[in-house]
């Protein structure tokens, strides 16, 4: 007799307006996912590497990477939203609210806040906004998403369509409330690795972070696997071979956390991302592709909170086998550039 105590994951006619849903599972975060993460992206921004670094300026100890906590939260969704997903179509909104450190506990929850089935009928958009939580029921992470879901049934009548009103970006005021005041004289830009600051960056200038990395079949499902993202087009290449690209699909998260790590080149002293305003992954990544990026600052903002450090708004761009000197961004016709893989707009925070 076969069971049925599997789960086929969750279908666009599954979701409904204002429904939420508590993930499995917790997932403690220790010293050794710092490790893995680290090996896997090679980032060096001195807070992060740093016990030694990060008490100096105030912190109880090094905090763990922002992005490594993101992915986490994001892998805790996988299961009930994204399973049976086409594409993971953006990101807005969202907010790192409270340092995570070794030891923490996450856990996550979503609630389904639009939806909007597509004209071909065989899929649909599904808004969420999730919530990381430690183990003390605070929230350290809030962002919302869109992904495209299939159907089960072509048939299955449409939900009312919504879309929910997402702000065009995080305010300042909202920015960096979380951290611990930086005890400014102790911080050393030598160790740090540049002596640009925040006073150092105007809008408008355009940094290529020059570095390149090929990205290699193991380091990516490693890496997904890290987070427990469980999404078969990452993993699965029996199933893979006879779909759209014929082979498995690099997971998004891995091209934004290379392209931070190469932005350390450029962009040492912003050491924590405070929110993303938006993000596409705008085409597909597979092994063997080699990555580039360059950054824009869009704007400037000082903290009215705190006087130890400023926002810099940055357009993080990411390319595949392209670098990235001439700034490859979009067409005249507003059609991004060929190579053009990732289009992130997020606040960043760094001593002033």
């Amino acid at each position: 007799m076969a069971s049925s105590k599997t789960t086929a994951g969750n279908f666009f006619e599954d979701f409904h307006l204002g429904q939420v849903i508590h993930h499995a599972t917790p997932r403690t975060l220790t010293e050794g996912d710092v490790a893995v993460y680290a090996s896997l992206y090679g980032s060096r921004f001195a807070v992060q590497s740093s016990d030694a670094f990060a008490r100096a300026i105030g912190y109880p100890r090094a905090p763990i990477d922002d992005l490594l906590v993101f992915h986490t939260v994001f892998g805790k969704t996988v299961p009930d939203i994204s399973l049976n997903a086409v594409a993971n179509l953006g990101y807005a909104d969202c907010r790192f609210l409270a340092p995570v450190y070794p030891g923490d506990t996450l856990s996550a929850v979503s609630e389904v806040i639009g939806l909007r089935e597509n004209t071909n009928r065989e899929t649909g958009v599904v808004y969420v906004r999730s919530k990381g939580l430690n183990q003390r029921g605070e929230t350290v992470l809030e962002y919302v998403r869109w992904v495209m879901v299939r159907k089960r049934d072509k048939a299955s009548p449409a939900p009312d369509p919504h879309v929910p009103d997402l702000p065009e970006h995080v305010v300042p005021e909202a920015l960096g409330r979380g951290l611990p005041q930086l005890v400014r004289s102790a911080y050393d830009t030598t160790l740090s690795g540049s002596e640009f600051l925040w006073g150092d960056y105007e809008v408008g200038e355009r940094i290529d972070h020059v570095d390149g990395v090929t990205i290699e079949e193991a380091e990516h499902q490693i890496a997904t696997r890290l987070y427990q993202n469980t999404a078969r087009v990452h993993f699965n290449q029996h199933t893979e071979s006879a779909g759209r690209f014929g082979r498995r699909l690099i997971y998004g998260g891995v091209i934004i956390s290379l392209a931070r790590a190469l932005s350390f080149n450029g962009l040492a002293n912003a050491f924590h991302i405070a929110a993303i305003n938006g993000g596409r992954h705008v085409a597909p990544c597979f092994a063997g592709d080699t990555i580039y990026a360059w950054s824009e600052i869009l704007d400037k903002a000082e903290l009215p909170h705190r006087n130890d450090l400023g926002a810099l708004r940055v357009r993080l761009v990411a390319l595949k086998n392209r670098p990235a000197a001439d700034f490859p961004y979009k067409t005249e016709t507003g059609a991004y550039a060929d190579g053009v893989v990732l289009d992130l707009d997020a606040w960043v925070l760094m001593p002033r």
